[in-house]
């Protein structure tokens, strides 16, 4: 195994949920080229459409199967790894909603077989800080994935919930500060939101999810309508069916 973590950062991420990747994930030319689809798909997509993005523009398979990204995920994961979903993610400057706080968890319950191992990759598109919304989390909430919710002001929100307030330690929250083509990683099941962006500099990122290949996607749930996996790497455990088989 090719691993881009240190058995520290490894332990840190097991204990407290995430990890701060504060180093190029992508040669120069890589990274600008991945840039250069953003902003094109940026302006060819509705906001919806950008959620699973690659499976509108195919061109963004490279840089999720890519050997740069698994390396960092493998260590977290294991070796045998699904993608899951992408994501992009743009906050405009002054206008970006606030993202409540949640667990993507709770989002996919009942869609696969355990939340244990999903891993997150936010790569940084634009510089990403508190100031412009960064992301925050509350480590180590990742060992439940199944809070109380209670409901936001969805004007103001780009969800309609979020985490029960009382239920969990605020003022714990770590926001990342992310150059771009630097990156966070999270488990699937942290608490984690953030802010609005009210700065004049836009946020945009690209979400990246694995899954480790002892967990079954439940294709057979309507919930699972229409949602592809990949094999990303190694075999397969658990009897999953992949677009690229």
């Amino acid at each position: 195994m090719t691993t881009l973590l240190t058995p520290e950062e490894t332990a840190r991420y097991d204990r407290d949920g995430y990890l701060s990747y504060n180093k190029p994930v992508f040669a120069p030319e890589k990274f600008a080229r991945l840039q250069a689809i953003f902003e094109e798909d940026l302006t060819r997509f509705s906001e919806a459409e950008l959620d699973m993005i690659h499976k509108r523009d195919e061109r963004l398979l490279e840089f999720l199967l890519s050997d740069e990204v698994l390396d960092l995920v493998e260590p977290l994961t294991g070796g045998n790894i699904g993608l899951w979903a992408s994501h992009l993610i743009s906050k405009s400057p002054f206008t970006g909603k606030a993202t409540p706080w949640h667990e993507d968890s709770a989002y996919w319950n009942g869609r696969v077989s355990t939340m244990a191992g999903i891993c997150t990759v936010w790569l940084a598109l634009d510089k990403a800080t508190p100031e412009n919304g960064s992301m925050g989390v509350i480590p180590g909430s990742h060992v439940n994935g199944f809070s109380e919710y209670e409901a936001v002001d969805a004007a103001a929100n780009i969800f309609s919930s979020e985490v029960k307030a009382g239920t969990f330690d605020e003022s714990k929250a770590v926001y990342f500060s992310l150059q771009p083509n630097e990156c966070s990683l999270h488990e699937g099941r942290i608490i984690h939101g953030a802010n609005a962006n009210t700065s004049p500099m836009r946020r945009a990122g690209y979400t990246m999810r694995y899954f480790p290949l002892t967990s079954r996607v439940f294709q057979d749930n309507p919930r699972n309508a229409g949602h592809k996996i990949w094999l990303a790497r190694g075999t397969d455990q658990a009897g999953n069916t992949f677009e690229n088989a």
